[in-house]
């Protein structure tokens, strides 16, 4: 690898000295524009001209070799470490109606249920395709959640087309992050360096690794430049800080590896913007060093904790500012404190400004919620506030997360049993749903169309208040409360939808 890389560095040098050779010859030429007093060319000084141009012409030819070269040179590097990922999934065959291949744009508006959804009895197998990246030798592949989330069944490709089963060791949705283990006593694995996403620049060129489209695309290489960092409110997982790119990604490309000039993994492919479906030049990475630190608790542990402060927080704009007679729109306001939350310990306060996380600057909501959470529970850390015009510093010790001990299995059961999924309700899926801000509970966030819970009316975006008669505000509420009960027992919610209350009820 460090050959590899002092080449890439050599090839990259010479880029930079046959460009800059080449802007001398162009610009150093008399009598040209930008030599006003130069003398008039001469016989001979053409004839020199004329010689130059071979050599100019041989140099040039070098410099983009050279330039080739590295790129061959990254992807040679990286690409043993690129797997297809296989999944399969067991589902119940749905019986259709005639009417479902036409579908009405009224159902959703109406909550008309979709017909004849309860299946036949018959199973159907659904496969789905994604790619990863080898993080270690003994095995351990890093994907996104949503290639392997609820997959029976496992497998991988290697470079060398050999195929191998694994096994989930931990997944994160919150992140769409997700690790998986090849178990293989005569395998030795091409792990891949993760690099520091940190250092990463704007307008660095980068090289997106995957299977676009399908298996027998495995391994394609496509290039382009890093095209902005910490893109957030994307909508997609609860805690965003994309890299964004224009290096090609299809559908297919999720979970597969973004490597710098170094050749080192500095993001996990993850999504697109499109119109189309198909790659339209905005892609989307989770960064290396999120993702690192999300690894190794999936690896340890099994589950991400993450640090709590317990406050609603809101970005400072121009209104806010003039409100609060602030001196400029920066920061974030505290809303609600929650009670007996770390951040009603400290003293923190409604109306506090949130300036800075241990004497770095804070810039937005997404930035702070990232940095409390991705801190270890029970880690003292120090606040900047301004509070009446006046900076102070308060020190809170983070709690946990609240509802981080329900376990991916836990989760998955459970949401199998609903036939819906749920998440904390968060600043960004109060915008994504148009739900008031600062509210506090549990929002649905996907409903399966072949459940009990979508032909009584359930759907993404409803903010549940209520379960079997009970206030919850918490996903870990909701969670106690659904582990109560079993297959066939009758489930009663009180939903809000749109500033009006609705009741849901039907077994599960």
């Amino acid at each position: 690898m460090k050959r590899k890389s002092a080449y890439l560095a050599l090839a990259l040098a010479g880029v930079l000295v046959g460009a800059l050779a080449f802007s001398q010859l162009e610009f150093s030429f008399p009598g040209s524009a930008d030599s006003v007093n130069a003398p008039p060319v001469t016989v001979a000084n053409r004839a020199n001209v004329a010689e130059a141009a071979p050599s100019l012409k041989h140099q040039s030819i070098a410099t983009l070799q050279d330039l080739n070269n590295a790129f061959v040179s990254i992807a040679e590097s990286a690409t043993p470490s690129v797997v297809t990922i296989f999944t399969e999934k067991t589902v119940n065959r749905r019986r259709i109606s005639p009417f479902d291949l036409f579908g009405s744009p009224f159902d959703d508006f109406f909550n008309i249920p979709p017909r004849d959804q309860d299946g036949n009895g018959s199973k159907e197998v659904l496969k789905g395709l994604g790619s990863g990246v080898i993080v270690s030798r003994d095995g351990y592949i890093l994907t996104n959640n949503h290639v392997v989330d609820k997959a029976d069944a496992i497998s991988i490709r290697t470079h060398t087309n050999r195929r191998y089963d694994a096994k989930i060791v931990g997944k994160d949705p919150k992140t769409d992050l997700a690790v998986i283990k090849v178990e293989a006593e005569d395998a030795e694995f091409d792990a891949i360096s993760i690099g520091d996403s940190d250092a990463l620049r704007v307008g660095e060129w980068v090289i997106a690794i995957g299977s676009p489209l399908g298996e027998n695309l495995a391994r394609t290489v496509t290039q382009g430049i890093v095209s902005a960092k910490g893109r957030a409110n994307v909508g997609l997982a609860d805690y965003e800080d994309f890299i964004q790119t224009d290096a090609a990604i299809n559908p297919g490309n999720s979970g597969g590896p973004l490597v710098n000039i170094n050749g080192e993994l500095v993001g996990i492919n993850t999504a697109i913007a499109s119109r189309t479906g198909g790659f339209e030049g905005i892609g989307f990475a989770v960064p290396s060093n999120m993702a690192r630190k999300v690894m190794q608790a999936l690896i340890d542990e099994g589950k991400v904790t993450r640090g709590w402060l317990g406050v609603t927080i809101q970005d400072v704009d121009d209104n806010i500012a003039q409100g609060l007679d602030l001196p400029r729109t920066e920061g974030v306001v505290v809303g609600t404190v929650v009670e007996d939350s770390p951040a009603e310990k400290s003293g923190l306060k409604t109306g506090d400004v949130i300036l800075e996380i241990d004497g770095r600057k804070v810039d937005d909501t997404v930035e702070l919620r990232n940095r409390i959470a991705s801190t270890s529970p029970g880690k003292t850390i120090t606040l900047g506030v301004l509070r009446n015009g006046s900076m102070k510093e308060i020190r809170v010790k983070l709690s946990e997360l609240p509802g981080q001990e329900v376990t991916q299995q836990q989760e998955a059961e459970m949401n199998d049993l609903l036939g819906f999924s749920i998440s904390e309700l968060t600043p960004e899926l109060a915008s994504r749903y148009r739900i008031e801000s600062g509210r506090n509970g549990v929002v649905v966030t996907g409903v399966d169309r072949a459940s009990k819970a979508y032909r009584a009316g359930v759907r993404a975006g409803d903010l549940i208040l209520a379960v079997n008669r009970k206030d919850i505000t918490s996903y870990e509420e909701f969670s106690a409360r659904v582990a109560e009960m079993k297959k066939g027992d009758l489930l009663f919610l009180l939903i809000e939808r749109q500033s009006s209350k609705v009741y849901f009820a039907f077994n599960l």
